[in-house]
């Protein structure tokens, strides 16, 4: 099974963040290791698989995920003119552990 950063090092505390939002369910963080100038990850608080695993949990949860995802990318909109918003399923998601990334700006590497 592949490691969870984000339940093993993010929402444990264990890998310090810089939070951008919060809510009783959701985090959004600036990436530890951004891809991108502005690379922000929103991850459910809780264990969630992937977007096409819920893990047994609620549609609602990704529901109020989705809403931060909205309000981030909003933010990083109208502040840089653009954004991107992405998840990835399957051998591309490296951390199993529903994720999206906002981002703006070319890639650093």
């Amino acid at each position: 099974m592949s490691s969870d950063f984000y339940c093993d090092e993010a929402l444990s505390g264990r890998t310090p963040v810089e939070v951008v939002r919060e809510t009783e369910d959701v985090l959004a963080f600036h990436h530890t290791r951004p891809f991108y100038p502005v690379h922000i990850v929103v991850v459910p608080k809780a264990h969630v698989p992937s977007l096409t695993d819920l893990g047994g949990h609620s549609p609602e949860l990704v529901y109020r995920l989705l809403d931060v995802v909205r309000q981030v990318a909003a933010d990083v909109e109208h502040d840089h003119g653009a954004c991107r918003v992405v998840t990835n399923l399957g051998k591309y998601q490296d951390s199993k552990h529903l994720h999206f990334h906002v981002a703006h700006g070319s890639p650093l590497r």
